[in-house]
């Protein structure tokens, strides 16, 4: 018994990983890969749950926190936690580095690699039908064109700014196709965030960790009962969302003289030099998802 608590924490941890990783990179979710993996809606509950403990306690009811606190898997959220913390400190400079160096084969094994989610999530449907359809393509084309605004980077942000960035990039973060850090470089925060994390200035990192917990405790309750209320509908929306996303992961922007080529979602056309090279990570990365989604089915519990 002990062993597979043990061997569950590590895989648990793994997971973390994976999410962290992608949370650092704009255009992709962390939610995403919690989707991919197979522990979405476990992940979306057990916020939730202790988001509604937190209420609970701050409305004089302490008992009714404390039970709801008992009631969480800490083991699942803790180890998944500790993955997704190791990720974000130890790989944002190493993604700035690639975005940076490699920004056409980083893009196209993202690509692939969300790409593929949202064909392996069509799964998650019980039933398609007509209403579903048009949701998925609404949202998928709606996402495509507000993902073409960007703005330029803010160079000294005040507290209340990396506060609410901090709410906004969370809600973002555990949305599949909706990335937090796209958010950020939407905002014009990215680069001070990052820089923040990078640096270790404790005060920007735990400001902008308090607008989390607070976006998080709030939108995970209201996506929790969207997904109980109407799996297959919100199901749809996400795959939307993530299908929208692609175009910041095209790996070819238009006008990279003026803005970053990674995260620009000016599209381009491919040229010869690098798209073979593109489309096979772009491959590997879809195989590689495929295979996680396999297998995070596989672990699912019934």
């Amino acid at each position: 018994m002990r062993r597979g608590v043990f061997t569950n924490s590590l895989v648990n941890v793994a997971r973390g990983l994976v999410m962290g990783a992608a949370d650092v990179v704009p255009g992709v979710s962390g939610g995403t890969m919690a989707l991919l993996l197979g522990i979405y809606d476990r992940l979306v509950g057990q916020i939730a749950l202790l988001s509604s403990g937190a209420g609970r306690l701050l409305r004089g009811r302490p008992k009714q926190a404390v039970a709801m606190a008992r009631g969480a898997d800490w083991l699942f959220l803790v180890s998944l936690g500790c993955g997704i913390a190791v990720a974000i400190g130890g790989l944002v400079e190493v993604v700035r580095v690639l975005i940076s160096e490699q920004p056409v084969l980083l893009s196209a094994a993202f690509f692939g690699l969300v790409a593929a989610t949202v064909v392996t999530t069509r799964r998650e449907v019980g039933r398609w039908d007509a209403r579903l359809v048009v949701v998925f393509v609404a949202v998928a084309v709606a996402v495509f064109f507000v993902l073409g605004i960007r703005s330029g980077s803010v160079a000294e942000p005040s507290s209340a700014v990396v506060l609410g960035a901090g709410a906004l990039a969370i809600c973002a973060m555990i949305l599949p196709g909706i990335s937090g850090a796209f958010v950020l470089l939407l905002l014009g925060l990215y680069d001070p965030i990052t820089e923040a994390v990078s640096d270790r200035r404790l005060g920007t990192i735990a400001l902008f960790g308090l607008g989390a917990a607070t976006g998080l405790g709030l939108f995970s309750r209201l996506l929790e009962r969207l997904l109980a209320r109407s799996r297959d509908l919100v199901v749809a929306m996400l795959m939307g969302l993530m299908a929208g996303s692609l175009r910041v992961l095209w790996p070819w922007p238009a006008d990279t003289e003026d803005v970053a080529s990674f995260g620009n979602a000016a599209l381009g056309a491919p040229p010869a030099s690098d798209l073979a090279s593109a489309i096979v990570v772009a491959t590997v990365a879809a195989a590689v998802a495929a295979g996680l989604h396999r297998l995070g089915a596989r672990r699912r519990p019934a």
